[in-house]
């Protein structure tokens, strides 16, 4: 059963520095040894105190300020991070659409970064090979499919790692607010290929600034505030608290 379980979870990033990576405090700290409070590691909280449970058919928004915490909870769930405490427990065919480095080579050309991708999603080269033209009239690249991916603007990046996403089938689908590099008139041509991918897949968590997108393809939301959930409900419920008026209102009535 595909199921998204994070019970108590934090994230925390120790922030080092030249004097903390020292062989010399290395080798004291082995053996015991202390150099006064300067060998303290600051830590950063990305994540405190996260519980969440996640059913097939569940379609959550993740809002917040820049800084909240919704991509390092979208990595976390992804399996990119482990938590430093607490427990995340994930089953299921996972395909995250945020992290554009992930599973793609910047030497190799576009086509090539289309079947590297899909195997990195779990197909096999065959079944990649099947949707490689599928995928290249999607993304409207042309020519740049057959050069280097380093010389791909962000939005195209993005626009290629749609394509290939949108043309399988996952069980768990993590989408983040990088997907928004892409140009307007793309992205309401997305909307479609998304639209039909969120039906397939069992799970989706999208992290956005748009609230038409999130209203879109979303029914619950999960406020994420300081690394902790805010608030977990009904998307107007929570759109409505966290900006202060009804969101979805304003929207229906354009």
């Amino acid at each position: 059963m595909v199921s998204i379980d994070i019970e108590g979870a934090a994230v925390d990033f120790p922030i080092f520095d030249a004097k903390s990576r020292s062989l010399k405090k290395a080798v004291l700290g082995r053996a015991g040894g202390r150099i006064g409070t300067e060998s303290k590691v600051p830590i950063i909280e990305a994540l405190r105190d996260v519980t969440v449970s996640l059913r097939r058919g569940d379609r959550v928004a993740l809002v917040g300020h820049n800084g909240a915490g919704k991509s390092t909870l979208l990595r976390l769930m992804s399996g990119i991070y482990e938590p430093t405490r607490g427990r995340a427990s994930v089953v299921g065919k996972v395909a995250p659409v945020f992290d554009l480095a992930v599973g793609m080579d910047p030497e190799i050309s576009g086509f090539e970064n289309i079947l590297i991708r899909g195997l990195f999603l779990g197909m096999t080269r065959k079944q990649m090979e099947q949707r490689v033209d599928d995928i290249a009239e999607f993304t409207e690249l042309g020519d740049y499919l057959s050069m280097p991916l380093r010389t791909y603007s962000t939005g195209m990046r993005v626009r290629l790692a749609l394509g290939v996403v949108t043309s399988i089938d996952p069980e768990i689908l993590l989408l983040d607010e990088g997907i928004g590099a892409v140009d307007a008139e793309f992205l309401a041509k997305a909307r479609d290929r998304l639209n039909e991918l969120v039906e397939r897949s069992g799970i989706l968590v999208f992290a956005s600034h748009s609230d038409e997108f999130l209203a879109d393809l979303c029914d619950t939301a999960i406020w994420m505030d300081q690394g902790t959930i805010r608030e977990h409900g009904p998307l107007r419920e929570v759109l409505h608290h966290y900006k202060g008026r009804d969101v979805l209102a304003e929207i229906d009535a354009r």
